[in-house]
């Protein structure tokens, strides 16, 4: 059966819930379109977080990204919304999103949002490090 955009962001059990740890994500092929001309806007998300009881399991997470793909949205607003939706899902203990939107119209546009868990503070040892930004393939 093939693949299909779909909402639905599947998780499954942290298997170290009792250290903090940081995950990296690089999704380089999000489109959604702009709400004012219909056309497309690209971007590549970096997310980074720190799970809690649960990681979210990767295809869902392809699907949920593509399907925005046909979705009129404002770069705010979606950036926000998948925070959102992915703090809702796996409720980590912090989650960061920053999506880097091609430019347009001579303009680079990038939002960065980000989810804490309440009560949630770093370890002083946690050090949520830059990661620099992956080619598609890895040679």
């Amino acid at each position: 059966m093939p693949s299909r955009p779909d909402k639905n962001l599947e998780t499954f059990p942290n298997p170290t819930q009792e250290r903090d740890y940081h995950i990296h994500m690089e999704i380089p092929e999000f489109t959604c379109l702009c709400p004012k001309t219909g056309q497309p806007d690209f971007a590549t998300l970096i997310l980074d977080y720190i799970p809690d009881k649960k990681c979210v399991e990767l295809k869902s997470l392809k699907l949920y990204i593509w399907s925005f793909r046909d979705e009129n949205a404002f770069h705010e607003a979606v950036t926000n919304r998948i925070v959102d939706d992915l703090a809702t899902a796996l409720q980590p203990r912090y989650l960061r999103l920053t999506a880097k939107f091609y430019v347009r119209g001579g303009i680079f546009t990038t939002v960065v949002a980000e989810h804490r868990h309440s009560g949630w503070t770093p370890l002083p040892s946690v050090d949520l490090f830059h990661f620099d930004s992956q080619p598609s393939t890895r040679g």
